[in-house]
Parts: C-alpha cells; structure tokens; sequence
C-alpha cells in the first residue's frame, strides 16, 4: 500500500511538474482605448489681415492695399471630420499718387476654379494674396488656395499690367533659391 501511494504521489508530483513548465497560450488580441472623434465646433474663420504699400511702377508711385476678410456670404467648406470653415474674400486696390483707383478686385476662390483640383473646390479656402515684385509693366502677387489648418496649398501668381488686365497661372517652380521663377506661358486673363 506504500508503494501505490508513492506511485500516486510521483504521478501527481509528475503532473503538477508538466503543468508548471507547459507553455502558456498567448492571446493575440491587442486591448487598446477607445479614442472618439473630436465633435465639430463654430466655423473656423482665419484672421483678418490688412497689407498696405507704396511700390514704384512704371515711373510712378503708387498705394498697394490688400485686406483679407472671412465670409458669411460665400459656402463654407469642411474638412474629414466635419469641421466647417468660412472662406475669404480679399480685397486688392491699387491706387495713383492722387488716390484715384487704377484698379480694383474683389478675390474669391472662385476667380481661381479653373487652376484648382475638385478636392481644393470643395475643401479648399483662399488663404492669401500678397504683394511679390514688380517686373516691367506687370505688378506680380502670389496667391493660395489652401486646406484649412494644413499646410496643403496651391500656389498661384496673379499679374496685373499697366492696361489693368489681370492673369492668373498656377505656380509650378518652387522657389528655393530666391530666383525669380519662369511664368507659365498658359494664363486666363480676368
């Protein structure tokens, strides 16, 4: 009867040191929280902006204004998660060294569709319009269309001559080194 209980005992002593050093399963699944998708809050508007400059053209002195403001009347566009923003218009006025008006334009991202993607007419607002250079008779400024809070933009380079005709072409050279880039020789006149 010794013998069976030993036997028992180095059976269960057996067992217990197979189970002990047996492998335990590992669960592939991967537990992680919860995240939820930020709710959409007011439309965004970006900040109001004013630029004002004399700048000699053509033998002459004249006032650059540019003023930048956000939109109630123009769509709004959304982004991924449903956050609207107000598009902008933006002003741009050039007058003579008596103040009478040379030229003068209201810009919407409308005036710019035809250099835009169907992603930028839906989700994109005109960001900017900022004054470059004068090049011969042409006052040159750059312009973007961008996604909001990104730095997703399309650039653009707005030209008006001395006749008050304005071109637009889309800007295809970065300008890494400062250089004045090669225009475009495709542009729509306004």
């Amino acid at each position: 009867m010794k013998t069976n209980r030993f036997k028992v005992f180095m059976v269960c002593c057996l067992v217990l040191t197979l189970m002990a050093c047996s492998e335990k399963k590992k669960s592939s699944d991967i537990i992680t929280e919860r995240v939820e998708q930020p709710k959409p809050q007011e439309p965004v508007r970006l900040q109001s902006y004013s630029d004002n400059r004399e700048v000699g053209w053509i033998g002459r002195t004249y006032r650059l204004a540019i003023d930048r403001h956000p939109s109630d009347s123009l769509p709004m566009v959304s982004d991924e998660t449903g956050q609207k923003f107000v598009d902008n218009v933006i002003a741009l006025v050039v007058a003579r060294e008596d103040g009478s008006v040379f030229y003068r334009h209201q810009f919407t991202k409308q005036d710019f569709n035809s250099y835009l993607d169907e992603d930028y007419r839906k989700t994109g607002i005109l960001e900017g319009l900022v004054f470059d250079k004068v090049d011969g008779d042409w006052l040159e400024f750059a312009a973007s269309v961008c996604h909001p809070q990104t730095d997703e933009y399309i650039p653009l380079i707005v030209r008006l001559s001395r006749m008050g005709q304005i071109t637009i072409q889309r800007d295809t050279q970065m300008d890494t080194t400062g250089d004045t880039p090669e225009l475009n020789p495709s542009s729509e006149e306004m």
